[in-house]
């Protein structure tokens, strides 16, 4: 690994085509990712991707005309104090204001490399071509700014945001809800049955503590192997799969953790409370992101885990 400042002036021209071959390619790969579900920003992106190898064309021309036809491999990591560029697959499910914020980063470093290159060489060409570049990056905030106000107009703004809005319900409000309401509901007949059949709270906590994880578990897998999300639009599986199962496992936890408050009747008290703290969280979630009556679906619930409790104490004291 090289020091940026030993750099002769040939391998700092090659440094920066590799740059922003790099840059180019990374804003191609915004571009096919966002292709599908903001098809309006993958054109800023393209135009970005056109803009960056319009640069790395530039510093080809005037590295053969000064070193000629070889240009060595010099790349990011092959300077010391150079923070590698993280691949976009890596990124995945990859969203639009992370794009956005990761453009702007890149222009940012783009322009600070120019000017740190431009105290390293002395030939007026590099210096003339490299300042152009420095200043050229700085503009590219604008650019991108411009490209956006053409492609993304008022109309295809919103339906770019709708669709947001529907994908993060489809992956992440859907499942968490499913596996909220299961964690919630279900393991109240466990943990109260525990709880009036020993009037042991630490009885009481290991069973829901049991219960709890037990559902989150099978409720992550049975989300995560239900449907691939290609046809449905819900999203990678596993990520699914995964706020499925914690938020089930929160459900549980939430009226479990009383009782390790060693008085039952007290942990009763509070273990009740936030039962119907529960209760009412799952109709506002329904009210707030899937347009769901919240008094309806608030009454639905509340009888649902009312049944549900009544069998658990019902069957602890008998």
């Amino acid at each position: 690994m090289r020091n940026f400042v030993d750099l002769s002036e040939r391998e700092i021209l090659a440094l920066a085509i590799s740059n922003e071959e790099e840059d180019a390619r990374i804003y191609a790969d915004f571009s096919d990712g966002l292709h599908d579900d903001y098809p309006a920003s993958a054109k800023v992106f393209d135009g970005m991707a056109a803009e960056e190898n319009t640069h790395r064309r530039r510093l080809i021309d005037l590295f053969v005309s000064k070193f000629g036809d070889h240009i060595p491999l010099v790349r990011r990591q092959d300077i010391r104090g150079y923070v590698p560029q993280k691949p976009v697959w890596q990124m995945k499910p990859l969203g639009l204001e992370a794009a956005r914020e990761r453009t702007h980063d890149m222009e940012r470093a783009a322009a600070r490399f120019y000017r740190q290159a431009l105290t390293r060489t002395t030939d007026a060409s590099t210096r003339k071509l490299l300042g152009d570049l420095a200043e050229a990056e700085d503009k590219h905030d604008a650019l991108a700014t411009g490209l956006e106000h053409q492609v993304l107009t008022d109309s295809v703004r919103h339906d770019e945001a709708e669709n947001e809005r529907r994908r993060f319900v489809l992956q992440i409000i859907q499942p968490g809800l499913v596996g909220l309401m299961d964690g919630s509901v279900s393991t109240l007949a466990p943990v109260f049955a525990a709880a009036f059949a020993t009037h042991n709270t630490w009885n009481a906590f290991v069973v829901g503590l049991a219960a709890s994880i037990g559902a989150g578990i099978s409720m992550g897998f049975a989300e995560a192997l239900s449907d691939d999300g290609k046809l449905s639009g819900r999203g990678a599986p596993l990520l699914r799969g995964l706020v499925c199962g914690l938020m089930t496992t929160a459900g549980g936890i939430g009226h479990t953790l009383p009782f390790l408050i060693p008085s039952f009747y007290p942990a009763t008290v509070v273990a009740f409370a936030v039962v119907v703290i529960e209760l009412l969280t799952i109709p506002w979630i329904q009210g707030r992101y899937m347009d769901t009556p919240p008094l309806s679906a608030a009454a639905k619930v509340m009888i649902g885990g009312a049944l549900v409790l009544a069998a658990g104490i019902l069957i602890g004291s008998s």
